[in-house]
Formats: C-alpha cells, sequence, structure tokens
C-alpha cells in the first residue's frame, strides 16, 4: 500500500484522535489512542482507493510534505 500523509488531532468534544488524510477528499478515521486512529485511518484508506477503483475515479499519488504547522 502506498504511504499517505495523515494529520492527526485531538478532538476534546469527540475525546477523540481525528486523522484526515489530505490527499484523499474526504478519508478520516478517529480512534481513542492515536495508534487506534492510525490503524482506523490504514482501513479506511484501503476502503477509499477500493471505491475510488470500483467507480473508475482517478487515485491521487501520495505527496511528502517539508514542514509541519503547530
Amino acid at each position: 500500500m502506498k504511504k499517505y500523509s495523515m494529520i492527526m488531532s485531538w478532538s476534546e468534544e469527540d475525546q477523540a484522535y481525528i486523522i484526515s488524510v489530505p490527499e484523499l477528499p474526504g478519508c478520516m478515521a478517529d480512534g481513542k489512542t492515536p495508534e487506534e486512529a492510525v490503524r482506523n485511518a490504514e482501513e479506511v484508506i484501503e476502503l477509499w482507493i477500493e471505491s475510488a477503483r470500483e467507480d473508475g475515479e482517478e487515485i491521487p499519488e501520495p505527496k511528502f510534505f517539508n514542514s509541519v504547522s503547530v
């Protein structure tokens, strides 16, 4: 599987770690721990790609980000 960038944040409202995948619109996951959130995101990425293939949509290539903003 290709490695896509993940952005993780804490949601006080949900009491969970939220991950978004910038290259894949709408691709998000959550988890009670950072590790669980990443595992869930990896599963969601696979499902996103599978769905895009089935629909004949283009699958974006992973991008590399050189900096981190806080």
